[in-house]
């Protein structure tokens, strides 16, 4: 299974817990609700909640209250904040509704066009797209942007469960309700299926080959390069001997040693400091140093959401560094 970033969740929860007021979604919709209905041939009327499947629904800001915050006192509701514009919404969503179509009901999966509901990502401060926040209880639980693994996704899912199952009392009919239906076996795509058994078996050289070969055929596939940036970087750091920050901190001038120290310090959840670490190499090197300390950060920053605050500053200070 491919690990999950937990840097990025934690961040991006962190930024929702008791952040996010969405108590004007929770009015316009009460006056939506109040307002006399459109005489025909007038204006539009709101999508219909259902959309593709059961457990999948459109929402607009008018249907925000009954949709996903009603909804959420039963169930988690997963909001997918995307837009027809944005090519990787297109890779996660078709994952999101397949996922929720065989949860059953255990929680849905409410789909939201930033375009045509902008208050709606502003209400959740989004930055970016696509981004994934978990309603329950009618609050942000959890969240997560970019286009992350399949199977780092239904971790998420599996552990949201686990936390909310006690508290929504929905979860558990809904999987009670899924032991009885025989459900239809999953498709999983096989190039993925080997390059993650690899990746579980630690061999970490036969997994970044087999999700290489997925890219040489589907450049665009975020999903594939995402892993293979996770495997290299973890096969990396997995091989260094954790004393090379003692040589690289005592040897400032030895650059494979600073590269190993800070796959180390980021493996061991010391963010900044890795990227401090880099940072310095490059305002003391010049020529081909500079440009192999340069490439390796750059590595680093892909292993991270766009978005990311650290990341943001370090790409800032690497611009002032640089030139």
């Amino acid at each position: 299974m491919t690990r999950p970033d937990p840097r990025q969740t934690a961040a991006m929860s962190a930024a929702l817990s008791g952040a996010v007021d969405l108590s004007a979604l929770k009015a316009r919709a009460e006056a939506a609700n109040r307002a006399p209905a459109p005489a025909p041939g007038g204006a539009a009327q709101a999508a219909p909640a259902q959309g593709d499947g059961s457990f999948v629904i459109h929402v607009t800001e008018e249907m925000f209250q009954a949709e996903v915050i009603e909804r959420s006192t039963q169930v988690p509701v997963i909001v997918d904040l995307w837009a027809e514009w944005c090519e990787p919404c297109k890779q996660l969503s078709p994952v999101l509704e397949r996922l929720a179509q065989a949860a059953n009901g255990a929680w849905i999966l409410a789909k939201v066009d930033v375009d045509a509901s902008p208050r709606i990502a502003q209400a959740f401060g989004v930055q970016s797209i696509p981004t994934v926040v978990a309603i329950a209880g009618g609050q942000p639980v959890e969240a997560f942007a970019g286009v992350q693994p399949e199977p780092q996704i239904k971790q998420w899912l599996a552990s949201l469960l686990d936390a909310l199952r006690d508290r929504l009392p929905g979860i558990r009919e809904a999987e009670a309700g899924a032991v009885e239906t025989e459900p239809e076996p999953e498709v999983e795509d096989p190039r993925f299926v080997a390059a993650e058994t690899a990746f579980e078996n630690g061999a970490f050289e036969e997994a970044a080959t087999a999700y290489q070969k997925i890219l040489d055929a589907e450049p665009a596939n975020e999903q594939a390069r995402a892993a293979l940036a996770q495997v290299k970087f973890l096969a990396r750091a997995e091989a260094a001997d954790p004393s090379v920050v003692v040589r690289a901190d005592t040897s400032p001038e030895d650059i494979d040693a600073q590269l190993a120290a800070a796959d180390v310090e980021l493996a061991g959840q010391l963010v900044e400091k890795a990227f401090e670490r880099l940072l310095g190499a490059i305002r003391r090197t010049s020529g081909a140093d500079r440009d192999r300390v340069r490439t390796h950060l750059v590595d680093l920053f892909g292993l991270f959401s766009a978005d990311d605050p650290s990341v943001a500053k370090a790409r800032r200070d690497l611009a002032s560094a640089l030139y």
